[in-house]
């Protein structure tokens, strides 16, 4: 089993930054991808930022220049650093892992319990 507790959300104004953090614990070798997914209440849950397990990233185009994802294998942690924040940020961050676990070896998927991030205008 794997957990994933996020942590570094909260209020600022556009412009700012925030850096969130994801600690994952548990069988952590079944990890190969971490990411950052957010949702709002009017839209579906979408794919932020992802970073593989050899550092190979992806950014949903509106965040690119913008947020940078990271990740610490050693300290089973990932990052998102994001600058320039505007109030469309606004949104519930979920941290997300997959991978594979077993034998028998079966999907693994997991998301953390959400940080608030709230974008003042």
């Amino acid at each position: 089993q794997v957990q994933l507790v996020e942590s570094g959300g909260g209020l600022v104004q556009a412009g700012g930054s925030l850096r969130l953090s994801c600690a994952a614990s548990g069988s952590t070798f079944s990890i190969d991808t971490m990411g950052w997914f957010r949702q709002t209440p009017e839209k579906q849950r979408e794919l932020v930022a992802i970073i593989g397990r050899a550092g190979s990233t992806n950014y949903k185009d509106s965040v690119k220049g913008r947020f940078t994802i990271s990740r610490d294998s050693d300290k089973n942690m990932v990052y998102l650093q994001m600058n320039s924040l505007n109030p469309e940020d606004t949104a519930v961050y979920y941290c997300n892992a997959r991978g594979l676990e077993g034998p028998p070896y079966r999907p693994l998927e997991v998301w953390g319990q959400g940080t608030l991030v709230t974008v003042s205008s």
